[in-house]
């Protein structure tokens, strides 16, 4: 009678435990709040109209041309973008991603955006692979040059 007491009794916590996981589980990451929702006293018509403001104005600029030499580039940590000039005039942006492991490319030098946890080197003119080990190219970012700027399109 001991054992089943026993045993009984070990069901049971197991039970209360394996509970108590499941509930913790099932409310991991999911939001207490809804960031998205208008708050209650601001009128959702409001809400919504805001955002096509934000859209016509200009974006800030990650640098001037001037910033960016000739067959070089410059690479903007915050934003996860490199911008190059492989030929005057020409300007373009990649992720700053690297595609091997994540890590953020550091350097623009000798035609190469360089990466420096694992030697993987792209091209300033496409972002093709230069020199492995990554497996894909960085993927390419819309800008716009205008009056000088560089700006994120």
């Amino acid at each position: 009678m001991t054992d089943t007491t026993r045993r009984t009794m070990m069901l049971g916590a197991g039970g209360a435990g394996l509970a108590a996981f499941l509930t913790a589980c099932a409310s991991y990451g999911t939001p207490t709040t809804d960031a998205s929702a208008a708050p209650a006293d601001e009128p959702a018509d409001e809400a919504s109209s805001e955002a096509p403001k934000k859209k016509t104005a200009k974006a800030k600029a990650l640098a001037d041309t001037s910033d960016i030499e000739v067959g070089g580039g410059k690479v903007f940590e915050a934003q996860k973008i490199v911008v190059t000039q492989p030929v005057e005039g020409d300007f373009k942006a990649f992720s700053a991603v690297c595609t091997h492991a994540g890590c953020t490319v550091a350097t623009v030098q000798n035609k190469t955006i360089n990466c420096p946890c694992h030697g993987s080197k792209f091209s300033i003119e496409d972002g093709s692979v230069a020199d492995g080990p990554a497996p894909e190219p960085l993927k390419e970012k819309k800008i716009t040059v205008d009056g000088g700027k560089i700006r994120l399109a």
